[in-house]
C-alpha cells in the first residue's frame, strides 16, 4: 500500500516531469521559430542581393534587365555634362562563335587604355591571374570592338560602378562567346568589398540559384568607390590614379532615371569609348 508521503513524492515527481516536458516543448518551439525567421531573412537578403547584383551587373544577355529599386536614382541629376562630343565613327557589330585562342604571355605586363570622351582611363591588367579575360580583351580591342561604344550604366547608390563594354549600349550585347570566371579569390577582395579602382567582369551568375557561372562576355564595370559585392565577378584590372579622377568626374555628374525598357541608369555624362587599346610592356 502506498503511503501518503510516497504518494506526495510521486505527485511532485510527476509535476516536475510535466514542467520539464513543457519547457522542452517551449524551447523546441522557440528554436523552430528562430530558425524559420533566420531562414526567411536569409532568403530575403540572399534574394535581394542576387537580384541586385545580377541585375545591376548583368551583361551579355538576350533578355531585358530588371534593375533593383535600390540601384535606381529617385530623380535624374541636373549636373552638366562634363565630357566632350564623341569622335566620328560607328560601333562594330561583329560577333564570334568561340573564345579566341589564348595567345597572351601570362608572365608579361599588359595595360588597357580607354580613350573616352571624358578623359583617358588607364588600366593595369592582371594577365597571370585572369589570362582568359585579359586575352579576350586584347582580342576584342584589337578588332576595334569597344571603339565608339557607350558606357551604358552608372550605379550611384548601394554599389558604385560604371558599366561599359556593350556596343549595343543596352546591357544586352556581347561578343557571341563567353569566358570562364577567374581570380575570384583575389587578395584585393576582402570582406565582400570590391575596392575603388577595381575593374571586373559583368556576368549572368545568380547567387540564389547558383546558376550562370562562366558567362562573362565583353561587359565590364569600373568601381569608383568601395562597393559591397560578393566575389562573383572576375577582377582583372586596376585603374590608374589619373583614371580614377576621370571616373569620379563621371560619377559626380550623376545618373539618369532608369530606362523603362532596359532598366539602365545611364550616366548623365556622355561616356563614349572613342578607342580601346591593349598593349604589352
Amino acid at each position: 500500500m502506498v503511503s501518503q508521503e510516497q504518494r506526495r513524492r510521486q505527485l511532485a515527481r510527476e509535476k516536475f516531469l510535466r514542467q520539464q516536458q513543457r519547457r522542452t516543448v517551449a524551447r523546441r518551439k522557440t528554436r523552430t521559430r528562430n530558425a524559420a525567421i533566420a531562414s526567411a531573412l536569409a532568403v530575403i537578403i540572399i534574394g535581394s542581393l542576387a537580384l541586385y547584383t545580377t541585375d545591376v551587373l548583368k551583361g551579355d544577355d538576350d533578355s531585358k534587365s530588371n534593375v533593383n529599386a535600390e540601384a535606381t536614382p529617385s530623380a535624374p541629376s541636373k549636373a552638366p555634362d562634363p565630357c566632350e562630343k564623341p569622335a566620328a565613327g560607328k560601333v562594330k557589330t561583329a560577333t564570334w562563335k568561340k573564345e579566341p585562342e589564348l595567345t597572351i604571355d601570362k608572365s608579361a605586363k599588359y595595360t588597357m587604355k580607354l580613350a573616352t570622351t571624358c578623359g583617358d582611363i588607364d588600366i593595369a591588367l592582371k594577365a597571370s591571374a585572369a589570362p582568359h579575360t585579359v586575352n579576350s580583351f586584347a582580342f576584342l580591342a584589337g578588332k576595334g570592338y569597344f571603339d565608339h561604344s557607350k558606357c551604358h550604366r552608372l550605379v550611384p547608390s548601394g554599389i558604385y560602378v560604371l558599366q561599359c563594354g556593350d556596343p549595343q549600349g543596352t546591357g544586352m550585347g556581347g561578343p557571341g562567346y563567353t569566358i570562364p570566371d577567374e581570380n575570384l579569390k583575389d587578395t584585393s577582395l576582402k570582406g565582400g568589398v570590391y575596392p575603388a579602382g577595381t575593374v571586373a567582369m559583368a556576368n549572368q551568375y545568380n547567387a540564389q540559384t547558383k546558376e550562370g557561372r562562366n558567362t562573362g562576355g565583353s561587359q565590364f564595370f569600373l568601381v569608383y568607390q568601395d562597393s559591397q559585392l560578393p566575389a562573383d565577378y572576375t577582377p582583372f584590372g586596376t585603374v590608374s590614379e589619373a583614371g580614377m579622377k576621370v571616373l569620379k568626374k563621371i560619377a559626380e555628374a550623376g545618373a539618369q532615371a532608369a530606362d523603362p525598357t532596359t532598366g539602365n541608369t545611364a550616366p548623365n555624362a556622355t561616356v563614349v569609348i572613342n578607342k580601346a587599346t591593349v598593349t604589352k610592356s
